[in-house]
Formats: C-alpha cells, sequence, structure tokens
C-alpha cells in the first residue's frame, strides 16, 4: 500500500534548515563584513546551498529507492575514488589543516560526506541479501569491517578524526540491528578505544585538544580558546537569550562561529527555550526515521532508513557534546544548521531516500 511521504519528518527538516540559514547570517556577519566587506557572504552562498539542496531532496524522494541496491557497488567505488583523488595534492585543497576538499572557486565539496552515506548503501544492501552473512564473521562481519577500516583510513589521512569516527559508529550501529553477538562489539569497541588513543598520542594537535578539554583553562588562548567561548555564549542566558543578531561572542570571540560552534549562538540568543527547540527538531528526526525504518517488510529498506537516519542523529550529537564541552573538538558540522554545502547536500539526500521509502510504510 502506497501512502503520502512523511510529512512531519520533511517540517522538521525545512523548519532546522531555514532557521540554519537564519542563524548563519547572525553568527557569521560580523566577521563577513570585516573578511569580505559583505555581512551576507555567508547566508549568500549558504541560501544557493539550500535551494539546490531541496531540489536534490525532492529528485532523490522520486527516484525508488530500490536503484541503490542495484548501483550500491558502483556508487561505493566512486566514493573510493574519490577519496583517494582528494589526497593528490593539485586535485584536493587544504582548508583548516586537511585536505578534505575539492575547491571550485569559493566553493568546496567534501567527497568523505559521500562516502558516508555510500558506505551506508552498500553495508545496508550487504546485510539484507542473506541472514548467513551476519552468523558468519569470516564471510559477514569481516568483509564490511575491511571496507569500513578502508575509508576510515583514507579519511584519516586527510586527516578528518570526527568525519572518520561518524563513518565507523555508523556501520557499527547497522552491525548491532543486524543482530550480530554482543561479544564482537564488546571486542570491538575496546580495539576501537586503543585505536583511538594511539591515533590522538601520533598526533600533537589531537592530543592539544583533549588536554584544553580536560583544562580548557590550561591553555586559555590557545587550545581551549574555542571551548571556554563557547560556554560563554550558552551559560548565562537565561530561558530567552540576548535575542536575535545580539550575540555578543560572534564579535570575533568565537571563530567562525557559522560552521561547528552554530549552537552556541543559538543558545546565546534564543536561550534555554531556543535549544530546547533545536534538540526536539533533532529528535523528531531520529522518531520518524526509526519509525519509517521499523515500518519496512524489506531489509534493505529497513537498514537503509535506519543507518541513514542513525548517522545524522550521531553526527548532531557529536557536535553538541563538543559545543557544551563533554568531548573534545572534532570539527563536525551540525547537520542543515552549520554552514558548508557538501554536509547540507548530502544530509538532504539522505532525507530524500528516507521520505522515499516512507512512501512505502506496511
Amino acid at each position: 500500500m502506497n501512502i503520502k511521504v512523511d510529512k512531519i519528518l520533511l517540517f522538521a527538516v525545512i523548519t532546522l534548515s531555514l532557521f540554519g540559514v537564519m542563524m548563519i547570517y547572525s553568527a557569521s556577519s560580523v566577521w563577513a563584513l570585516y573578511k569580505f566587506e559583505d555581512s551576507f557572504h555567508y547566508v549568500k552562498y549558504q541560501g544557493v546551498f539550500l535551494l539546490v539542496s531541496l531540489l536534490i531532496l525532492y529528485i532523490v524522494s522520486k527516484i525508488d529507492y530500490t536503484l541503490y541496491y542495484k548501483y550500491a557497488n558502483k556508487i561505493l567505488l566512486i566514493c573510493f575514488i574519490l577519496l583517494i583523488l582528494v589526497l593528490i595534492p593539485g586535485i584536493g585543497s587544504v582548508r583548516n589543516g586537511s585536505r578534505s576538499w575539492f575547491g571550485i572557486g569559493p566553493l568546496g565539496i567534501q567527497p568523505s560526506e559521500a562516502a558516508k552515506l555510500g558506505l551506508i548503501i552498500f553495508t545496508s544492501k550487504y546485510l539484507s541479501r542473506s541472514d548467513t552473512f551476519i552468523k558468519s564473521y569470516k564471510k559477514g562481519v569481516f568483509p564490511i569491517l575491511l571496507i569500513t577500516l578502508l575509508f576510515f583510513g583514507l579519511i584519516m589521512l586527510q586527516p578528518d578524526l570526527g568525519t572518520g569516527m561518524i563513518l565507523v559508529i555508523s556501520i557499527v550501529s547497522l552491525l548491532f540491528i543486524a543482530g550480530i553477538d554482543i561479544k564482537f562489539f564488546i571486542v570491538s569497541g575496546i580495539i576501537g578505544i586503543v585505536g583511538v588513543v594511539v591515533l590522538v598520542l601520533i598526533a600533537p594537535y589531537r592530543l592539544a585538544r583533549i588536554t584544553s578539554f580536560l583544562d580548557p583553562w590550561s591553555d586559555a588562548l590557545g587550545s581551549g580558546f574555542q571551548i571556554i567561548q563557547s560556554l560563554y555564549a550558552i551559560g548565562p542566558e537565561g530561558l530567552f537569550g540576548t535575542g536575535f543578531l545580539n550575540s555578543i561572542q560572534k564579535h570575533f570571540y568565537l571563530p567562525e562561529p557559522q560552521t561547528d560552534f552554530i549552537f552556541s549562538i543559538i543558545a546565546e540568543e534564543f536561550g534555554v527555550m531556543g535549544a530546547f527547540i533545536v534538540v526536539g527538531l533533532f529528535t523528531t528526526i531520529l522518531y520518524r526515521g526509526v519509525k519509517i525504518a521499523g515500518n519496512q517488510n524489506d531489509s534493505f529498506a529497513k537498514y537503509l532508513a535506519f543507518g541513514m537516519t542513525f548517522q545524522m542523529i550521531f553526527q548532531s550529537l557529536m557536535n553538541l557534546s563538543v559545543v557544551i564541552g563533554l568531548i573534545p573538538v572534532t570539527g563536525v558540522t551540525l547537520p542543515f544548521l552549520s554552514y558548508g554545502g557538501s554536509s547540507l547536500l548530502v544530509s538532504m539526500t539522505s532525507i530524500g531516500i528516507i521520505l522515499n521509502i516512507s512512501k512505502n510504510n506496511r
């Protein structure tokens, strides 16, 4: 029985995206005026990103999701090639210390964002083919993990630990939903913790982030600067905040607040109520996405809807945890709200796929 797309999910996504454009203007206007002599510099680009992304969402929502099953291997191969190409000097460009971008004029595209989506599609197909795959570590689990670790390794060469962690945890969540023995996750968790510790120890800037997380005041003008300024924005603003456009921290205290730390400006200008509304909209996306996944008889659709939903929500949780000081700085954006075309485009593509799946609720 075919039904219409999930309007509640669509409403939550569009509301977050429009609010994001509004907050990008507020967060970036001072910095953009100083750097580009145009306070609308960032919001104009984000407006274009949003229009293109909404068009993509509409088109993707009309495409039968079973097409991704057919082309899953090719999609994964394209993502793999792009991750290699971006590492080549002259092809990939360096921004904020990471060779993660294909530069197109003032714009940039991150292939790692597409890789997160491509790997979810491939893993969903793999797990849906037969239950025997997930009952055998050798035939089922290890091949998926090897491919995931290969993608993780390529992303770490950029380097981008935050995106790499989102990719790995998303795939592990799918394996968990598929019914893999809990002992496997305990062992994998221990190995993963050891691996993260090694990655932190071999990179001085990551160790500095850990140190600043534990005691940001130990280097208040260096590695601890962002989190201190973020907490200054969030902490004292009460129930309703300072009001739209009235942020103090965006005046060169919080570096580039339109990206990773946009939630700090939202909390500063709209207070506890604004923060609750944003969290409530993300909770709505989680609830509707999981419900759509649970209503599917087709196992590929079930894994696909759950994987994409979990990936977006996990990234959101990572970003919010950084902003309020629960985990070290990871460099991941807040979906639908942070400035950036790649993140918005991939997030809208994921929502378009989920909306198409929602038409086939059973």
